[in-house]
């Protein structure tokens, strides 16, 4: 375990509110960072895919670092742009 993995596990058993925080923050960071890595790999900068989406790059790049209250509707319409399907779990 990485001295950073090993921080972050100790805080979060002594720290309820910073492992409410941590988790929570983790969730909205690995959404933008999914959608991040997809535009990439479809070879599409921020600019062309809200072109595609017909919006502004400043919304691509706030969905990107800030997905903390993305609708379900504009991960689908994102997915699709990329040629992508949009798959939801509940695990």
């Amino acid at each position: 375990m990485s001295d950073l993995k090993k921080y972050v596990y100790e805080r979060k058993k002594r720290d309820k509110a910073f492992a409410e925080g941590y988790d929570e923050g983790y969730e909205q960071f690995k959404i933008g960072a999914v959608l991040k890595q997809a535009r990439e790999t479809a070879g599409l900068t921020q600019e062309e895919l809200a072109r595609t989406l017909k919006t502004k790059k400043t919304a691509i790049s706030r969905i990107e670092n800030h997905a903390d209250d993305i609708k379900l509707s504009t991960l689908e319409k994102v997915a699709h742009a990329l040629g992508r399907r949009l798959e939801v779990k509940i695990a």
